[in-house]
């Protein structure tokens, strides 16, 4: 075998690894616009803050079930400072911007189209969804969605809600 190979093939595999998020590593930053308009969002923004961090497309189908049951959810944890953050991933806006007539919401929703976001992120599979704590640390990773979920998703949100920042 090639020694380059032997050599490369190790390096691939640790670079790929350092690429995995885990529980409590700190949230990757971003700065992106949001869909509807050219103002600009930073994780920052939501300092002390409980965050559900939700990268989605428009032709992915979970996402027209969660978006309606994280809007609710929203609505119902907004004052106890909660909020979500929806990353829209498609290349074409007019595709999101159409998902969004047919389901609205009114959370914040940013547009990542050069797809930065969700290689910091790294994402595999839509939607894929982070609950990010006050002091910006990653508590849960959610992969997928089912009806079913949001009360879990709701029971973790809750749980951190009752801790106090620090």
């Amino acid at each position: 075998m090639n020694l380059r190979l032997l050599i490369a093939i190790p390096c691939l595999l640790l670079s790929v690894s350092a690429l995995a998020l885990d529980l409590g590593q700190a949230a990757p930053m971003f700065n992106l616009s949001a869909l509807n308009n050219s103002n600009t969002t930073r994780l920052t923004n939501y300092k002390n803050k409980v965050i559900y961090l939700d990268f989605w497309a428009s032709w992915c189908a979970p996402c027209r079930l969660s978006f309606p049951l994280l809007n609710t959810l929203h609505q119902k944890l907004k004052h106890q400072g909660f909020e979500v953050i929806a990353i829209n991933l498609d290349e074409d806006k007019s595709k999101a911007e159409q998902f969004l007539k047919e389901i609205p919401v009114d959370f914040t929703v940013l547009r990542d189209d050069s797809g930065e976001s969700a290689d910091q992120y790294a994402i595999e599979s839509m939607p894929t969804s982070f609950i990010i704590d006050q002091q910006g640390h990653i508590q849960y990773i959610h992969h997928g969605f089912a009806s079913a979920d949001i009360s879990g998703i709701e029971q973790k949100i809750t749980q951190l809600l009752g801790k106090k920042a620090q």
